[in-house]
């Protein structure tokens, strides 16, 4: 397949797509376990739930709870996740050269995330993104969130840019969901965070892509 232009503006979703930050939130859940007395858990374990966000990981580490999680342990993680936020962390394999690729063909990328925007924010200012950035949108931006398109939406209106000009790309159902109630194209993230039982053939999306690199030949298959 050969080389084209991006998109007038890909979008992603940040937790599973452009940063591995499993390692962050590990850490999170195992000071909250070590305060209870508890061992440490696995990263294989949380891994397939750090997409599903601070309540689904949460309810993972602690599965006595039986998946109701108290707001109270919520704002702990929320808290002590902002202690450990990009201590552990980085870009996935290929995600640097992917954002370098797009802007050297003159073309803008962004960040619309489910993860509460002042917590985005350090995350780009820590990995040097804050400029290069065209526009973050965070899970508490606006007043709906991903699955809803409104993100998606707001993202593309700020950049002056019809939706069907952008792509997004995102490793959860609810990403590719909210990229098709808004318009735009969807590519599925396979490297991502899923659990065993996801089938991501079943999103929706217009594209699967195994790495970072494959999104360097658009368009995708």
């Amino acid at each position: 397949m050969s080389a084209a232009p991006f998109p007038d503006v890909v979008l992603f979703d940040l937790d599973g797509t452009l940063l591995d930050s499993a390692p962050d939130m590990l850490a999170t859940v195992n000071r909250m376990r070590a305060a209870r007395g508890q061992e440490p858990m696995a990263l294989p374990a949380l891994r397939p739930h750090v997409s599903r966000g601070a309540r689904a990981m949460t309810a993972a580490a602690f599965p006595g709870l039986d998946g109701e999680v108290p707001t109270a342990m919520v704002h702990e993680f929320l808290d002590v996740y902002a202690q450990e936020l990009g201590r552990h962390s980085a870009p996935f394999a290929g995600v640097p050269a992917l954002l370098e690729a797009i802007e050297a063909a003159g073309r803008r990328w962004g960040i619309v995330t489910n993860k509460p925007e002042r917590l985005a924010r350090r995350v780009l200012a820590g990995l040097g993104w804050e400029e290069r950035c065209a526009v973050l949108v965070g899970g508490d931006t606006l007043a709906e969130r991903k699955p809803h398109p409104l993100p998606l939406l707001h993202a593309a209106q700020s950049l002056g840019v019809a939706p069907a000009d952008c792509a997004y790309v995102g490793d959860d159902a609810r990403d590719i969901a909210a990229a098709r109630a808004a318009g735009m194209p969807a590519v599925v993230a396979l490297w991502g965070y899923r659990l065993a039982e996801d089938d991501p053939s079943s999103w929706g999306g217009d594209a699967l892509v195994e790495a970072p690199r494959d999104l360097l030949d658009w368009p995708l298959a």
